[in-house]
């Protein structure tokens, strides 16, 4: 099957109406007569869609133009690429560029532009005189817009779908904005991409700018319904939104390293992975020297930051000092425990998660380490069930385990292993390359230890 090529078309349109009375039964009206205004902006033909790092301009509403004589109407939006220029200075299409793995589809990213109207004519000006008090309401519209296509399908398709995403996008901020208003103060609209299980796949939703995710949930639960997603799980919180596969993150860590990943190759077995979205931390992050003993700490960072990217909590990630005064203030340790370098374990771990996140975690005890082999039941459903990373500590080390290969039929085992010991830079090839993320046998673990696993629970939350 084709990978999906994704459209994003972004641009800002100035939203401006004159209210003589804010409160007034006609300012409803006036709203959504401005808002009718920009929708037949973008339908006109001055509108045009400019693609980035290339020079292809194309006029959408025109019956197709382009500035590049070798895209017509019934080009693959495919043949695109040609002209886009990548990082290393070629086209995307015959960059030598190689990642370990492609992950995620490829995007397409897009400005929206208008032209520069005609001059005027010698007609004189028009003066008008308004002697009633009037309010004048500016604000940006921040418009973002996908199209999720395959790529043999054609630019016709893809122009008219995206000048009708766009309009769907104003008749959406239009609604957002009259729900919220309040006299003449407005909300500004705010899209934000989610991606969906299927067959919803990627959608946008708009919210307004400065309220919390807490006081949409109303918002949420109507469209938890419409598109039959569980009711249990958030799906739409901001922190939900879907990461462009081109974009970077912002935070500085590197976020899913184990997708660059190929899968071990173990006869007969199923791959259960952690879902969704987390950070990788490991020594020596954050101007903090806890090479030896802060192992545990990171493996409870990423612990945290899953939480955080799935939108359970708003919480930043805790530090090493916040972690340990958790641990003072629930009576585990002593005061003087703070900013000290004393490790800690998985039952440490189960105390902070739900003293600092009110996450719930369970224990999984083995004796030793060669007992981790026959395990793979139990964390196959974790995994399924809760896919959230999972902490282990055994002897003087910890480790996070994002997922195993298991074989229902053999008792083959596989674990994921995200290893918390690594002192370099966020070097993606470094990290995949020397195992520091990467697939271990059941010898990976010492056999006589004994090991405390901490499987975190996912709160039942949308």
């Amino acid at each position: 099957m084709q990978c999906d090529f994704i459209f994003r078309l972004k641009g800002i349109l100035e939203f401006a109406c004159q209210l003589d009375n804010p409160n007034g039964a006609q300012s409803q009206s006036t709203i959504s007569k401005s808002f009718q205004d920009l929708r037949s902006k973008v339908s006109s033909k001055n509108i045009v869609f400019t693609v980035c790092n290339s020079p292809v301009l194309i006029w959408p509403n025109t019956g197709f133009q382009s500035s590049v004589e070798s895209l017509t109407e019934a080009s693959a939006c495919g043949d695109i690429l040609q002209c886009i220029e990548s990082d290393d200075g070629g086209s995307k299409k015959s960059s030598k560029k190689k990642d370990k793995k492609k992950s995620g589809p490829t995007v397409v990213n897009m400005k929206l532009l208008f032209e520069v109207t005609e001059p005027a004519g010698d007609e004189a000006p028009s003066l008008i005189r308004v002697s009633t008090p009037q309010h004048c309401v500016k604000m940006p519209l921040p418009l973002d817009c996908t199209l999720s296509v395959t790529p043999d399908e054609s630019l016709a398709i893809v122009c008219t779908g995206l000048v009708e995403a766009l309009n769907k996008q104003l008749a959406d901020m239009e609604r957002v904005v009259l729900w919220y208003r309040k006299g003449s103060s407005f909300l500004v609209p705010q899209p934000f991409h989610f991606q969906l299980p299927k067959p919803a796949g990627l959608i946008t939703v708009i919210y307004p700018a400065g309220v919390p995710d807490s006081q949409l949930q109303a918002i949420r639960e109507d469209l938890h319904r419409k598109f039959k997603l569980p009711c249990d799980r958030p799906y739409l919180r901001r922190a939900n939104a879907f990461h462009f596969p081109d974009a970077a993150y912002k935070d500085g860590y590197l976020h899913n390293p184990h997708i660059h990943l190929n899968p071990p190759n173990t006869e007969d077995a199923k791959l259960y992975l952690v879902q969704g979205v987390y950070s990788y931390h490991h020594y020596m992050q954050d101007h903090v020297d806890d090479n030896g003993w802060g192992c545990a700490y990171r493996s409870l960072q990423t612990i945290c930051s899953w939480f955080q990217q799935q939108g359970y909590v708003e919480t930043a990630v805790p530090t090493h000092t916040q972690i340990q005064q958790a641990l003072v203030d629930v009576g585990d340790k002593e005061p003087r425990f703070v900013g000290s370098r004393q490790w800690i374990g998985s039952i440490e771990v189960q105390a902070v998660l739900n003293q600092l996140l009110g996450v719930t975690s369970k224990i999984m005890f083995v004796s030793k380490g060669s007992e981790l082999a026959t395990k793979g039941r139990e964390l196959a459903n974790h995994f399924q069930t809760e896919g959230t990373p999972v902490m282990i500590g055994g002897g003087i080390l910890a480790h996070t385990i994002l997922g195993v290969a298991w074989s229902e039929n053999t008792g083959q085992i596989r674990f994921l292993i995200l290893d918390p010991h690594y002192t370099g830079g966020e070097d993606l090839q470094t990290i995949t390359d020397k195992g520091w993320c990467g697939w271990k046998g059941p010898e990976f673990w010492d056999q006589n230890a004994y090991y405390n696993l901490c499987l975190p629970q996912r709160p039942k939350t949308i």
